[in-house]
């Protein structure tokens, strides 16, 4: 039986059926169909400070495999019937927030689900003036912004520096190596099969990449670096992180935004034994979370949408159709290596 809820929105008494994806269990290896629940959830009225949200859009991301383990990491550990995490772009339909009024577009971490009540204190306005709200999931959001504080905060470039960056096909591996080319460095993209690595080289400018599905990885370097990495900025750990550990140059960084390599392992999680090259070499590896830097977020989706203006600066929407019930299924393209660009699931027009 679907379950509804009588909701005030503009003054109208409405009903409205939201349909969620909950964690229905904790996954051992890749998630599994058991994992999930498709629910149906009454949308409560609104309390002073909240607005609700109608979904247009939500981002599929990597970190959603860590927050279903029984772990604490950054966030708290999501609880079984818990609706599933995940960044969202939408449109307020009713507030009782003075921030926001109905109809303003915003980007926040309202999970999967079609409405979403919030108390606005994850909420940014979406401009869309300076680019279509996809944008801010993609090079004005989770993606352009995890790219930009891994790789100008932690990692450092200075002009005519080696960056490598694991995972480049994806949407934070595609910007970073952009962002590289723009501060004036070589940018090489390791990414898996011709066609991704094609895009990597002849549409977003990379230098040179290697394609590790059909490349040793050890000898995929070797020839695209031959005088060593500087920055190294990894999204997918494992035997590519050792690798490029063993090159590394004086004064390198290690940038650790991901290890998707591991994040469906059942045995222990490899860890790199080429580390000691960080002594040798006076190297740094650090791990980092782009929420370290919330305070500076406008100032860098300002950059970010000027560099995206430019043309300087870009990565394709990989939209899927098919609402909420979609979101299990979308979620392992991230790990059968499917995903191409920014992958998100398209909710309501």
């Amino acid at each position: 039986m679907a379950v509804t809820n009588t909701t005030r929105i503009g003054g109208i008494m409405t009903n409205i059926v939201n349909h969620q994806i909950t964690l229905a269990g904790r996954p051992v290896g890749l998630p599994k169909s058991s994992d999930w629940e498709l629910a149906e959830a009454p949308v409560p009225d609104l309390e002073d400070g909240q607005v609700l949200v109608k979904v247009h859009y939500i981002s599929v991301d990597p970190a959603m495999r860590g927050w279903m383990n029984d772990r604490d990491t950054y966030v708290p550990a999501l609880k079984l019937g818990d609706v599933m995490r995940a960044f969202t772009v939408g449109e307020v339909i009713a507030s009782q927030n003075s921030a926001f009024a109905a109809g303003d577009l915003v980007a926040g971490i309202d999970g999967v689900q079609e409405y979403a009540v919030s108390d606005g204190s994850f909420l940014m306005k979406a401009d869309t003036s300076l680019a279509p709200l996809t944008a801010y999931l993609n090079t004005l959001g989770i993606a352009g912004l995890t790219a930009y504080c891994g790789l100008i905060e932690v990692g450092a470039p200075k002009e005519g520096e080696i960056i490598v960056v694991s995972g480049a096909a994806g949407s934070v591996g595609a910007h970073v190596g952009q962002i590289a080319k723009i501060k004036g460095c070589r940018a090489v993209g390791i990414a898996g099969g011709p066609k991704k690595c094609a895009f990597l080289t002849d549409e977003l400018g990379f230098d040179a990449a290697i394609d590790y599905k059909n490349e040793d990885i050890n000898a995929g370097l070797a020839r695209t670096c031959p005088d060593g990495i500087d920055v190294f900025f990894d999204n997918v750990g494992g035997e590519v992180l050792d690798a490029a550990l063993a090159i590394i140059n004086f004064h390198a960084r290690v940038v650790i935004c991901g290890a998707i390599s591991q994040y469906n392992n059942t045995t222990p999680v490899v860890g790199p034994s080429n580390y000691l090259n960080l002594l040798i070499r006076s190297g740094r590896m650090e791990g980092y979370i782009y929420f370290n830097w919330r305070a500076q977020w406008p100032s860098m989706i300002e950059q970010l949408a000027k560099w995206r203006a430019d043309g300087d600066l870009k990565c394709p929407d990989d939209i899927v159709e098919g609402g909420v019930g979609a979101f299990p299924d979308t979620l392992l393209r991230l790990f059968s290596g499917e995903n191409f660009g920014k992958l998100m699931i398209k909710v309501a027009d």
